[in-house]
Order: C-alpha cells, then structure tokens, then sequence
C-alpha cells in the first residue's frame, strides 16, 4: 500500500483516491517573472515522479501544472525591458519549457495558464462575493474575508489571531481585515487589465489556482502539491477559497517538497546566489542533477554546494562507466535480475523514499563489477535489472557512452590541482624519474583522476 505525508494531517496515510483508480493531482507552477532556478526543477522533478509511482501503482493519473503568466512582477520586470507584459510571458514559458526538457522532467497531463481563465476567475469571484465570504471595495479592488472562513489556518496551523499581529499592514483602508486577501486587482496606469463587474483590473494570485483546478477537475482532488514556502498564505487561501464556493474539501491529500539552500543560504536575487537552470544546463548531465537533488527525503531542505554536485558526478560518472563496460564485453540479450525493482519500488511506497533507493545502487554496481572481472555473464541480468528499476527517477534513461563522454569533455572542468599534478607527472617521466611519476599518479588516484599517456601527451580523465 502506497503510504504519503499528508501535509493536512501532519502523518502519513495509505494513498486511497476519491473515485476508484482516477487521480486527480495538481501542483503549483512557476512565476514567470524571471529564470527558472534549481528551486523550480526540484519541485517539477518531484511531481513528476510522484506521477511515476502512482501510474505504476495502477492509478490513472490525470496530472496539472500551471504557469502563473500575469502578477505584479510580471508586469514590473516586462515594464523594466520595455516589452509587452503577455508577450514576455509567453516568451519566459518557452525557455523554461527547454529548460524543463533538458533535465528531462516529462510534460505533465494539462498546463493551465492564468489568462486562460479570466472570465471563470471573475465567476469565481462574483459567487463568493454573493456567498458572502468577499466583499468588492470602491476603488473596484475585490478582498476575501478570512474571517468568514471557519476552517482558515487548518493546513498551515495557525491561530487566527496570532497570524494577524504577524502579518503586515496594508495602505488599503477598505480592506477589513489584515489577513484579507485580494482575488481581484483593480488596475493601476500603465498595467494591463481585463474588464469586470468591479471595473478594469486582474486577478489575485490565490484565486488563480483554485479556479484552474475547479476548470480541471471540478469541485475536489486527490492532491494538491506544492513547495513548503507556498502552504501559507497561498495554499491555505485556497482551501479557503475553493471550500466556501463548493462547502466540500477541496484536496484529500496535500504534499509540499523541501526547500533548497545555497552553500546554507536561502537562494535569493540580493544575494546573487541563486542557482539558474540555464547555467547548471552548462555544467552537469541531467542525471548529475537528479542524483544530487533525490538523495534526501523530498520533503527535507537541501543544501547544495559545488561539493553535492562534484560527488553526484563522480558516482553517476562510475555507474555508467560500469554500465558502459557490460555493454562492451557482452552483447545485451533480454536476462533481468527483478530483486532490483522489488526493492527500489519498496522504497517509493513509503512516501517516496528516494534516499532509500539510491543507497542499494553502490551494492549493486560493486557486484556487477565484480562480476564483470570474473567474466561473468549473469552482470547482464544485473544491467537490464538496474536500468528497469531506477527508470522511475530518472536514472541510467541515457546511453552510458554519452554520459562518459559529457563527464570527460566538460570543458574547464579538471581543477587546477589536477592538471598542475598531471604536468609534473608528465614532466617527471621526460626526466625518467619513475619515482617520482609514480608518486604523482597516486596523488592523482586519491584525487579521483586518471592519466592517461598518448602521442600527443595525455588525457586527464575522472575514475
């Protein structure tokens, strides 16, 4: 029985969707604001493989994602370049969809987008407003009342009265109280807009969501995900929002994936630190970049530094390079070892254990190489096996002769130590001091390097 940290109950419970075998599942996208960070992959890739494991576990998934395309940032940063706000969106949405390829994180069932669904946002809100739960100001500002909201702090488990005095004042002397929040924006000059009942404005961002959903999937879904950073005030105004149009729960099932620190700071423009899918494209294969963000629990902060990256890429570089061999002292036939699945699926149903499942792989590829010096023909089982079994994260779905050839051709890769130790080695043996070379050889070993002589030289590759 698949088994998930619900984030509403705060425990895990085994996985039962609302309607038989269906899944409905929706996950927060991206801003558009600016480029995709590493922050932004997390997530996908995290979604994308819970998807995985629920299509595996038989379930029909039906898996949305949006693109928030329209907010102030947005606006702000389309106005700083002096473009068309819709244009640069669609402009952004194209990049990280490359982006998004490169690391190979799968397209998901249905993208929603917000200008989509500017005539149901404005339905949406127009219901709650006659429900009483909103109330429209004159400037043509529309404000959800939180207070009419029994439930409100139920997800982020906050007392009503404390997350007042912690939240910040607003300038809006209409607004009734401080937690209320808008689902409709009345348009300032210069902005775009759409026409309303309440005059030119655009939506809030909370209402963006519940409304795709309920254009999706109707009333309810099974799960809503997510990053931690989005479960107040975003996700808890879409319970609110959703349950006091539909008075049914609006998500069964809610699971928001870790964050992610930079050399153990939280990724930030002032701080210049944030790690930028189109420059890690530059650096690292995807399976580099998927090792090093799944090998703690989804639901834990991670810390990543050059270090976390450097040592994903010296295992993946080691696995393939095993892989690769098997390939080449062995034609390939159709043998499997299916303990490899049993137990990497195991894993995945407790929660999505990943840790869990990369920590058979070092086992599993000390055994292969064991059997490859012994010329032993049952490494071929162990091949199809490993490569069958690790598909659901993304892992050995490339060829091996690519991946070796990416890690060795990295250009400006091969630290400055290495290649000063190399060419005190090389020199070493012109002079035909052996001793020597082979001391600087070892060095180059512990380091994780070989050198390898030719004509014109030698080659420095990884081990």
């Amino acid at each position: 029985m698949l088994k998930i940290y619900n984030s509403l109950t705060r425990r895990k419970e085994d996985f039962v969707p609302l309607n038989a075998n269906n899944v409905k599942m929706y996950a927060c996208g991206i801003t558009v604001s600016g480029n995709a960070h590493i922050g932004h992959l997390f997530q996908a890739l995290v979604y994308d493989i819970i998807r995985k494991v629920l299509e595996k576990n038989g379930f029909k998934v039906t898996y949305a994602r949006n693109y928030t395309d329209i907010d102030d940032k947005i606006i702000a940063t389309a106005n700083k370049l002096g473009v068309d706000s819709a244009d640069y969106a669609k402009q952004m949405i194209a990049k990280i969809d490359n982006e998004m390829n490169y690391f190979q994180v799968d397209e998901p069932t249905l993208w929603l987008k917000a200008t989509e669904n500017i005539e149901n946002i404005i339905n949406f809100t127009q219901t709650l407003i006659e429900k009483g739960y909103a109330y429209p100001t004159s400037k043509g500002d529309v404000y959800y009342s939180v207070d009419k909201f029994a439930k409100y702090g139920c997800l982020s488990n906050r007392n009503l009265e404390d997350a007042k005095n912690g939240y910040r004042i607003d300038n809006d002397e209409e607004k009734q109280s401080p937690l209320d929040f808008a689902l409709w924006k009345s348009a300032k000059p210069g902005e775009p807009y759409w026409l309303s009942p309440w005059g030119k404005g655009r939506p809030g961002w909370h209402i963006e969501c519940s409304t795709m959903n309920m254009q999706a999937f109707g009333d309810q879904i099974d799960i809503h995900g997510g990053g931690r950073d989005l479960i107040f005030p975003h996700h808890e105004n879409e319970i609110a929002q959703t349950e006091a149009l539909t008075g049914k729960q609006f998500a069964k099932y809610w699971i928001h994936n870790g964050l992610i620190k930079v050399d153990g700071q939280k990724m930030s423009k002032s701080l210049g630190n944030s790690i930028i899918l189109e420059d890690l494209m530059k650096k690292y294969h995807p399976e580099v970049v998927k090792f090093a963000l799944l090998q703690n629990s989804y639901r834990s902060d991670l810390n990543l530094t050059e270090a976390v990256f450097a040592q994903a890429e010296k295992h993946i570089y080691s696995f393939h390079k095993t892989l690769l061999a098997v390939q080449e002292k062995f034609p390939i036939t159709d043998e499997i070892n299916g303990e490899y699945e049993k137990l990497v699926d195991e894993a995945m149903q407790d929660d999505f254990n990943s840790p869990k499942a990369f920590s058979y792989l070092f086992d599993i590829f000390k055994t292969m190489q064991k059997k490859l010096a012994e010329n032993d023909k049952s490494v071929i089982a162990d091949y199809n096996g490993v490569k069958k079994a690790y598909k659901i994260l993304g892992l050995f779905v490339n060829d091996s002769k690519e991946v070796v050839a990416f890690v060795n051709n990295k250009e400006g890769d091969i630290p400055q130590e290495v290649k000063d130790l190399a060419q005190k080695r090389w020199q070493a043996k012109q002079n035909k001091d052996w001793a020597t070379a082979d001391a600087l050889r070892s060095q180059l070993d512990a380091l994780g390097y070989i050198v390898k002589d030719n004509k014109e030289g030698y080659d420095i590759n990884k081990k």
